[in-house]
């Protein structure tokens, strides 16, 4: 841990760590709480995983647009929902019974102002009633998401084309004109305190981190350049002095981190925003150096909304969505991806060349949202009475998971999943099977016939090479499963088309984790608390890298970082 010094590289009243959902709302609001602020990136650019999102925001009790569209909502309701103990997912397991009070409650109050707040600095939602669409674990009562507006080509261009696009350019348009400073293309490494796990916090340092494209020799530049603070020195350190915002964005990015919380999430699963931000357990680790501790870790390990993802975007390493040519970091993605809409269209094999389950049922439960359980009662048991179960939501990921002949330890991963099709496929969805649509380095492959695509495979997750005759003869069985028009192994709705026109093919298909649902614990006020509970003084945290919050997305962060914005903006000057 670094040493408390009187020799500073900058400072700022407020230090924000990271500019995406939570950051960029905490470093406006501290600004408009008369503070300076400067922000600390590890990107070329900001907006974090919120600017490859979907741009969902959900935010309610009682906001403008509810009002608008004669919707009931209220903090008391919010907070009822977000802590009601009966509601479960129509798997079995619960979505808001390990919710922090203290810090639903703090949500609930500030849920309505935040969305107001993200108007007043620019951000543009659809002109349509708050929904469901996009939502997990929303609450039963009413609903409340909401979505960005963006329009490609409108001067709001992004590392992807994304509507998350349209909730961060706004916000970073607005920080930019109140003042904020952005320290980009640097990574936060450790915090000064007063003492080792005593005191306050002083200041935190930061390496230089360039991100250099391959084939490229420059470092990729930031859309703007006003207000960016230029520094290539190899180390700074940044004095806060009155306090800094943890806003990394969790740690699902860093493997040995997130298995802490379910085992089962090894090497071989990649995660939502991956290559353009990583969710690299930066904040939470440090914070644990200084004493920090972590709170609700069930929400991690919970089986429920959008926690693992099957893929519908086939052939890419980076499979949550379809990445644009024209990305800045395409270099590094290499591949656009298949979007896949039917899954009767492919067959799902491990490692081994084996199917394992029935390819259409691989869909996550959506999370609680309004009006799921109708009628409902809150904080009524016999609301389970009400919901209709189906089990077998997330047994996908747990049979894609499981042990296999190639499971080996020490993880005994159950190691990739490949999508295997044929040309008959193709045609029918009209994909484009070659660079830069699909990514042949490793995540696809095509040959004449499926023992010589079997030999092909070969990727740094396959353990060993997947045998021609076993993938030949899981082939041969599904198509008489569609002569007969039943699956006899696994019940897939009448399997429609056959696995047998050459050329075949093999797509990495692997289930993709989300969610950071867990992290360090905060007070209501968002600050950081030790291992005594006792607040560590000038240390906030908001967004995925908090915890106590099971929920997915936009809202949650956005509506901390007002939480701590506010809040760090209002503390004494240590200096």
């Amino acid at each position: 841990m670094a040493q408390a010094g009187d020799i500073w590289d900058l400072e700022a009243d407020v230090v924000v760590i990271g500019g995406g959902a939570a950051g960029l709302p905490a470093a406006i609001k501290a600004r408009d709480g008369g503070s300076s602020v400067i922000v600390v990136e590890a990107n070329y650019d900001v907006g974090g995983h919120a600017i490859v999102s979907g741009g969902n925001v959900p935010l309610g009790g009682g906001t403008s647009a509810q009002k608008k569209y004669g919707i009931k909502d209220s903090p008391d309701t919010v907070f009822s929902d977000l802590t009601d103990w009966t509601v479960v997912e129509n798997n079995g397991w619960p979505n808001y019974r390990y919710n922090d009070r203290e810090v639903m409650r703090a949500f609930a109050d500030n849920c309505a102002p935040t969305f107001e707040f993200l108007l007043e600095n620019g951000v543009k939602f659809k002109e349509i009633a708050p929904d469901n669409q996009g939502g997990h674990c929303l609450g039963n009562t009413a609903p409340r998401e909401n979505h960005a507006f963006w329009t490609k080509g409108a001067g709001l261009e992004s590392p992807n084309a994304r509507p998350g696009t349209g909730l961060m350019r706004p916000l970073e348009d607005s920080a930019r004109k109140k003042g904020v400073k952005f320290l980009l293309n640097h990574k936060m490494t450790g915090f000064i305190r007063q003492g080792q796990k005593s005191g306050a916090i002083l200041g935190l340092t930061a390496e230089y981190s360039p991100r250099i494209m391959p084939g490229q020799s420059t470092p990729l530049k930031s859309f703007r350049s006003d207000g960016n603070i230029e520094s290539t020195k190899p180390s700074v350190r940044i004095r806060a002095k009155k306090g800094v915002i943890v806003a990394t964005g969790g740690m699902t990015s860093d493997v040995n981190f997130r298995r802490m919380y379910d085992p089962r999430l090894t090497e071989v699963l990649t995660v939502a925003g991956e290559p353009y931000s990583y969710q690299d357990a930066s904040g939470e680790r440090a914070a644990m150096e200084i004493g920090a501790s972590l709170w609700g870790l069930v929400n991690q390990t919970l089986e429920v909304g959008d926690q693992i993802r099957t893929q519908r975007v086939l052939g890419t390493k980076w499979n949550y969505m379809n990445w644009e040519l024209e990305s800045p970091i395409f270099p590094l993605v290499k591949a656009v991806g298949l979007t896949l809409k039917d899954w009767q269209n492919v067959i799902l094999v491990n490692q081994v060349g084996k199917r394992f389950f029935d390819e259409t049922k691989g869909d996550y439960p959506h999370g609680n949202v309004a009006g799921d359980i109708d009628p409902y009662t809150p904080n009524d048991y016999r609301n389970h009475d009400k919901i209709h179960f189906h089990p077998n939501h997330y047994n996908f990921f747990n049979a894609a998971v499981a042990m296999n002949e190639y499971s080996e330890p020490p993880e005994y991963s159950g190691g990739p999943i490949w999508a295997i099709f044929d040309a008959d496929a193709v045609a029918r969805n009209k994909w484009i099977v070659e660079p830069p649509h699909v990514d042949p380095d490793g995540y696809f492959f095509s040959a004449n016939t499926l023992k010589e695509l079997a030999a092909k495979i070969k990727s740094e997750f396959q353990a060993k090479p997947m045998s021609g005759e076993v993938l030949e003869a899981t082939a041969a069985r599904y198509n008489s499963f569609v002569d007969k028009g039943t699956d006899e192994d696994f019940g897939k709705p009448t399997p429609k088309y056959k696995i047998a026109q050459a050329p075949f093919y093999a797509a990495w298909g692997t289930p993709n984790v989300h969610d950071t649902r867990s992290g360090l614990r905060i007070n209501a006020n968002g600050q950081v608390l030790d291992m005594n509970g006792q607040i560590i003084p000038g240390l906030y945290c908001a967004g995925e890298s908090a915890g106590g919050f099971n929920q997915h997305g936009l809202g949650r962060c956005t509506t901390q970082g007002f939480i701590c914005g506010g809040n760090a903006a209002k503390e004494p000057s240590r200096g």
